[in-house]
Parts: structure tokens; sequence; C-alpha cells
């Protein structure tokens, strides 16, 4: 058995080697360049102003942090909290480790209106909040606002009767449209 894999094996072993230095694997020269082409467009008659014209730009990026300061963060969970960490198009103010438990959080853009999507599907009781952006809803302990096409949720976490909350979140909704 040994005779027969021997020439399989140098035959492998060859065949590595040349398809190796055929790609110029080993080669030390520069790799080839493709010449450049002159290509010219056909000509279609058509009027150079009637093409169409890139879309527009997209909606300036919006620093959810900004839409929630830090002093209305702490007014809304009614403790002072630690300093933002904003992640992409999110922010979250947390309570100290020595508590009391609280966090306020922000989404901005297509997570916020995921949220409120989410929130829809599992059941829960959502209510309009009428005069407040375009469009507005809240729930116990998140309010979720659109103005513009944008969407902002912000929730709230305590360890308290969700009722409580409910007038200072309607006031952090219409803070945050004020603000989109």
């Amino acid at each position: 058995m040994i005779v027969r894999s021997r020439p399989v094996l140098v035959t492998l072993t060859v065949l590595a080697l040349a398809l190796g230095t055929g790609c110029g694997r080993f080669g030390g020269g520069d790799p080839p360049v493709a010449a450049p082409q002159d290509v010219q467009p056909a000509a279609t008659g058509a009027d150079p102003a009637a093409e169409p014209t890139p879309a527009e730009p997209a909606a300036a990026p919006v620093d959810a942090c900004a839409l929630v300061t830090k002093a209305e963060a702490e007014k809304l969970a009614g403790t002072p909290l630690e300093d933002a960490v904003p992640v992409r198009e999110t922010c979250s103010y947390t309570g100290p480790v020595t508590g009391p438990t609280a966090q306020v959080e922000i989404y901005v853009g297509d997570g916020a209106k995921k949220f409120l999507d989410i929130e829809r599907e599992l059941g829960h009781e959502i209510w309009p909040l009428p005069g407040v952006g375009d469009e507005a809803y809240a729930e116990d302990g998140a309010v979720f606002v659109a103005k513009g096409g944008r969407w902002v949720a912000v929730k709230l976490v305590l360890l308290n009767d969700p009722k409580e909350s409910r007038e200072p979140l309607e006031e952090v909704a219409r803070t945050v449209a004020g603000r989109i």
C-alpha cells in the first residue's frame, strides 16, 4: 500500500507548488496591473439636467443624550443618576450602585419604533398622547414620540407603581418632541 500512496503524495505536492507559483505568490515581481481602458458612455441624447439627482441626504443623526438631559432624567427618576452612557442611537442614565434602583433609557430611530411595535405585539396597554409631536403614545414606564418621521422612546425603570410616573413621562415626551 505504501508504494501506491507515494506517487499520489508526490503528485499532490508538485501540483500544490505549481499552483502557488502560477499565482505569482513566489515571484518577487510586482503584481500585474490592468491596463486603463478609455470607456465612453453611449450618447443617449438625454438632457443632462433631466437626469435623476442623488437622493436628499439623510437627516442628521440626533444625539439621544441631548434629547433628555441628566437633570431631566434625574427629575424623572426622582433620584441622582450617573452620567450619560451614549451608545450609537441610545443613551442611558443609571442609578448609583449604592441605590436606589433607577434607570432612564432613550432610543432614537428604528429601535424606538421597534420598541413600540414589540410592546403592541405583547398586548401591553398603550394610549395616545394627543398634541405631542406628530404622533405619541405612552404605556406604564415608557413614552414614544414621532416627529418629522423620526421616532424616540424614553423608558423609565423604577421600583414603584408605574402610575406614579405617568405625568412625569408625559412631560418628558413633550420636551423630547420639542427637541427632535
